[in-house]
């Protein structure tokens, strides 16, 4: 193993030989297309604005995935290239390095999104933009090309299975009544608490988005297409303005990382602002007239 992390320190020192301040700096604003600010403001746009099912199925996958990362991670505990090669870091980060997670995060994304596009740009993307993201954290001497491999090898993983399963998966779901579509919601956060009770921001996010969704779907009929431009980027400001003040404001009065009571209310922070974004918004959008319902079914 060790082999195979030298090979990986030799394959970025060979990337940065093109390195410029410049340069470096494009780097660092280009990586954040795979960071989590990018999705959080992102992922709403589909949610609220362009199909609230695809949003919703998006959003849960994604963010399984991204479990799925955070667990391997610490599995594998892998160091970061800068802890063989402290001249290669260009950028820091604090968690572990096996897989990537702007790898696996990108190629999720745009994988799940190239389906909704139906477009031939739209599978470039899917291939282009994780591996335009993986490069950068090569360039930026963060992560190891083998932790990027395998990185690509979840994320696009994750997209095709969805793809492939997906729409037979919800339909199984939608059948379901409410109360059976929240007790495997909260079980399925329950498993991931159980397996990483260190973080339990992914798990809490998970159950409230997944909370909301059984909701939305069952009381609401929100439709995500509907409204004008300006309604649409009305609903995306003021959700995400509303989302931000939960987050931070929840931040403010919750115990520090020592507290015994930390991870609890973690999970609960996380959890309504995942609840805010696929119930509360849509809620508060209909009752504002910033959108419409689905017309009734023909049928």
């Amino acid at each position: 193993m060790t082999s195979v992390l030298e090979w990986g320190v030799d394959v970025i020192r060979a990337i940065q030989l093109i390195k410029t301040p410049f340069l470096t700096s494009v780097i660092k604003v280009l990586t954040q297309l795979g960071s989590e600010y990018f999705y959080l403001l992102f992922m709403p746009v589909v949610f609220w604005c362009i199909d609230e099912a695809f949003g919703a199925m998006l959003g849960l996958v994604f963010l399984f995935s991204s479990f799925v990362n955070s667990w391997t991670k610490k599995l594998f505990a892998q160091p970061r290239p800068y802890h063989l090669d402290p001249a290669v870091g260009l950028a820091y980060e604090t968690s572990y390095g096996l897989p990537s997670g702007h790898a696996q995060g990108s190629s999720t994304f745009w994988g799940l999104l190239a389906a909704r596009i139906k477009r031939p740009w739209g599978w470039i993307l899917a291939i282009l933009m994780p591996l335009l993201v993986s490069f950068t954290r090569l360039y930026l001497g963060v992560h190891f090309p083998t932790d990027i491999f395998l990185g690509l090898f979840f994320g696009w993983g994750f997209a095709i299975i969805a793809n492939i399963w997906g729409s037979r998966l919800v339909k199984i779901i939608s059948s379901w009544n409410i109360r059976l579509k929240i007790i495997v919601a909260a079980a399925i956060s329950l498993l991931m608490n159980a397996l990483n009770m260190q973080d339990t921001s992914i798990s809490g996010v998970f159950f409230g988005t997944a909370l909301g969704a059984c909701f939305l779907f069952e009381k609401l009929r929100f439709d995500a297409s509907s409204g004008s431009f300006v309604q649409k980027l009305l609903r995306f400001f003021l959700g995400i303005l509303v989302s931000a003040l939960l987050y931070f404001g929840i931040k403010l009065v919750s115990p520090k990382s020592a507290d015994a009571y930390y991870a609890l209310f973690r999970f609960l922070r996380y959890g309504i602002v995942g609840l805010w974004i696929s119930f509360g918004a849509p809620w508060l959008f209909l009752k504002l007239r910033l959108a419409e319902t689905h017309k009734p079914s023909a049928n």
